[in-house]
């Protein structure tokens, strides 16, 4: 309940600055703050069009969000994402994108030379990581994208080339990351337990399938050295997979004295092997993720230590008045979070936690620093949808499986040509992560209640 109540004040309290507030007088519309510019670092939730060009432009895509201006469909539908809203809130030049470009497969529209837009200073660019330059998206990851994922350590040091060295004190600089670490890592070590899990079922089949093979033969024993011998034969041989490694264990079963039935029951084992085998699959996976996991809790704490540094020595060190930094979303009430186990999902909260709790220690006493807790408005919005208007927080609204309408099949490519069926327009996912036009201006609005409160709007 009391985050309900601090976002119906947050809407009421954006209403009132679009209009000038209480303060200092009726209809006086200047903000407190006068900010001359808007800069911002970070990644895909704040990216206004970094990969807006070759096949992502031709699809009307280009902002993970749903792209576009679709206002005709429902005023919602805006195309814009907080740090859109967020400059058009203080009166500044609407963001552009301070680099565009794709380095990925060519035959597909992914590769299109980098170019630095002067002027421009929105750095933030899906997939990007704090300070790994290899994140989500990235060819190196295996992306035909080819994102460029440009990190924030990078990004800032960009800026600072671009401007002289210093901030000039005015701008109104957002920085919002983090989340591509978790992501990262989370696929990371789901592909190593998946893989532990497969190097283990292997073996765990034969194991089961062997001795039911050799049971009913006259000398069980003699028989299992028999099918053992056979199984390893057929494993070496060129091109060997585990049907025709079966068969040769099958055949070997039924040359044994005595072993006459063994082929008419043979998928009666067939199929307890496989049983067994993916039960033993699972408990190595699982195993592997749960001695991993810690680890990855353990890097997003460093992770969050790092952006802190970040944002104390290369932002206020160099003459950045108004930073904001919003801390990580809560990913597990994601459409992407809620598809996993629960083991997954308390991992997942623990590596947010650790995160923001590394942004809150570090930064909690900076006077010019906004920490703005996103995490608690947005797990709020995932268990209490209706103050926020929010119709649908489980489901995205792009259509992500019909690759004729939708073949990048995330929001970067959605429009208002390929949503699902139905009412999007207070849905709160546009895809499996990232915001509709909706929960960005939410989001917008959350941001604006924090400078209010500290006397920057």
């Amino acid at each position: 309940m009391r985050h309900t109540k601090l976002a119906l004040a947050a809407m009421t309290l954006a209403v009132l600055a679009g209009c000038g507030g209480t303060d200092p007088a009726p209809g006086d519309q200047s903000t407190k703050v006068k900010y001359a510019s808007q800069v911002s670092f970070g990644d895909s939730l704040s990216d206004v069009g970094t990969y807006n060009v070759g096949t992502v432009a031709a699809l009307k895509g280009g902002k993970f969000t749903i792209n576009g201006d679709n206002t005709a469909i429902n005023a919602t539908l805006t195309g814009k994402n907080w740090t859109e809203l967020m400059a058009a809130q203080i009166g500044v030049a609407a963001p552009c994108p301070a680099v565009t470009g794709l380095d990925g497969d060519a035959s597909k529209g992914f590769s299109v030379p980098v170019t630095a837009k002067a002027g421009c200073y929105s750095y933030a660019m899906g997939g990007a990581r704090v300070t790994n330059p290899v994140g989500p998206g990235n060819k190196l990851a295996g992306s035909p994208l080819g994102a460029l994922t440009i990190p924030v350590v990078t990004q800032i040091a960009n800026h600072l080339k671009a401007v002289g060295g210093k901030f000039k004190g005015d701008e109104l600089v957002l920085v919002m990351a983090g989340g591509n670490d978790a992501l990262f890592q989370l696929t990371v070590l789901a592909n190593a337990a998946t893989k532990a899990g497969t190097d283990a079922a292997g073996p765990a089949f034969f194991a089961s399938l062997i001795p039911q093979l050799a049971a009913g033969a006259t000398n069980p024993q003699a028989a299992g050295a028999a099918i053992t011998a056979a199984v390893q034969a057929a494993t070496v041989r060129p091109g060997a997979t585990q049907t025709t490694i079966t068969q040769a264990a099958i055949g070997t079963a039924a040359a044994q004295p005595g072993n006459s039935a063994v082929v008419a029951n043979s998928a009666t084992y067939i199929a307890k092997a496989t049983a067994d085998a993916t039960a033993a699959g699972q408990a190595a996976g699982a195993a592997y993720a749960s001695a991993n996991g810690p680890a990855l809790v353990t890097a997003m704490a460093t992770a969050g230590t790092d952006l802190v540094a970040l944002v104390k020595n290369q932002l206020l060190a160099n003459g950045a008045n108004y930073v904001v930094v919003n801390n990580l979303p809560d990913i597990a009430t994601t459409p992407s979070g809620r598809t996993k186990d629960a083991s997954t999902r308390a991992l997942i909260d623990a590596m947010v936690s650790a995160y923001n709790t590394a942004l809150t220690n570090g930064l909690g006493g900076e006077s010019k620093v906004v920490v703005v807790d996103v995490y608690a408005v947005s797990h709020d919005q995932a268990t209490n949808p209706g103050p926020y208007g929010l119709t649908n927080v489980s489901e995205p609204a792009c259509n992500l499986t019909d690759t004729t309408k939708n073949p990048i099949g995330s929001s970067l490519g959605c429009n208002g040509s390929n949503l699902v069926a139905g009412d999007v327009s207070h849905y709160s996912f546009a895809d499996d992560v990232h915001p509709t036009p909706y929960n960005n201006l939410l989001l917008a609005r959350y941001v604006s209640k924090a400078l209010v409160t500290k006397g920057w709007l």
